[in-house]
């Protein structure tokens, strides 16, 4: 990355667009030639933390390591001697001694903050309630791959204002994209998040805005996105949250408002029949298994560049 001594990827917001155009230009480069960093990291042990569970995440990152020649080590939060209460600034410092870097999908985002912190090796969020980094790269290589650029397009998302808008808002003002986040009144994103958003986009000739009805939102769009309408953590609320988010499930009618080459994403897993329908996230214009792919393309790029 430009800053030489930034060592971390905690939150897309701590990218400059140039950082952030050579990660998605090595992420091509290594999908089209995987051979030519098959040895990138020879002889490096990655930690692979999962305090929630994953299936695109631990795969990818599994298999992004070996590929690269590292070594990857699951670890599950409820066999660490953190699930019986050793501090987390224990464990990092433990750590920090046995492999060279660590991602970690887990709760809360100060987390990874505290890890970064404390520790003396690279910490890579894998999702935290907060933001989700690694997913976004993974969707900006997908729709730079269809589109050919990323400036200037369209992203409209809808559903709640979740780890997924804050990351897409951060990731598309780096880019210059005019993203549009739909919500239900009540669910809306984190303000200091969307300020610190509107922000980049204003230097990069993007936008970012705000909607309560996802028709007028999704009219024009280039990339329609949508996530789950409950996650994990939130199963308490799952029947509410649906009542609320009825009217915001992406439909024909809805993917009909947008342009005509439009592609729809999810980050999956998807539930057919509540946040999308299945003729569209099985249809024509849906992506997601090449956006699913890209996971493991983008995150080699990733570790390539902390770790390489």
């Amino acid at each position: 990355m430009t800053t030489k001594t930034r060592k971390h990827l905690l939150t897309l917001e701590e990218l400059t667009p140039t950082d952030l155009d050579e990660l998605i230009q090595l992420a091509l480069d290594v999908k089209h030639d995987p051979s030519a960093y098959g040895t990138t990291l020879a002889g490096k042990k990655v930690a692979l933390l999962f305090e929630k569970a994953s299936t695109r995440t631990r795969m990818s990152f599994e298999v992004g390591v070996v590929e690269l020649g590292g070594y990857p080590l699951f670890l599950s939060g409820n066999d660490l001697q953190i699930g019986r209460g050793e501090p987390i600034t224990d464990t990092i410092r433990v750590m920090s001694r046995y492999v060279d870097a660590l991602m970690i999908r887990t709760y809360a985002h100060e987390t990874v903050e505290t890890l970064a912190e404390v520790g003396s090796i690279p910490i890579i969020n894998g999702l935290t309630d907060t933001h989700h980094p690694c997913q976004v790269l993974a969707d900006l290589l997908t729709i730079e791959e269809t589109f050919g650029s990323r400036q200037g397009k369209v992203l409209t998302y809808i559903g709640d204002g979740n780890n997924m808008a804050h990351s897409l808002m951060l990731g598309g003002a780096l880019s210059g994209m005019h993203v549009r986040i739909a919500s239900p009144d009540g669910y809306t994103v984190d303000e200091t998040i969307y300020n610190k958003s509107v922000a980049l986009a204003e230097a990069t000739g993007g936008s970012v805005t705000l909607y309560t009805d996802p028709a007028i939102a999704t009219v024009g769009a280039d990339i329609v996105y949508t996530d789950v309408f409950a996650s994990m953590g939130q199963e308490s609320e799952a029947e509410e949250r649906l009542h609320r988010f009825a009217t915001f499930q992406v439909d024909g009618a809805l993917m009909a408002k947008a342009n005509e080459t439009a592609i729809f994403l999810h980050c999956l897993p998807a539930h057919r029949g509540e946040e999308v329908a299945a003729d569209v996230i099985d249809g024509p214009q849906s992506l997601v298994f090449d956006q699913a792919e890209n996971r493991l393309h983008a995150q080699k790029a990733l570790m390539i560049t902390l770790l390489a």
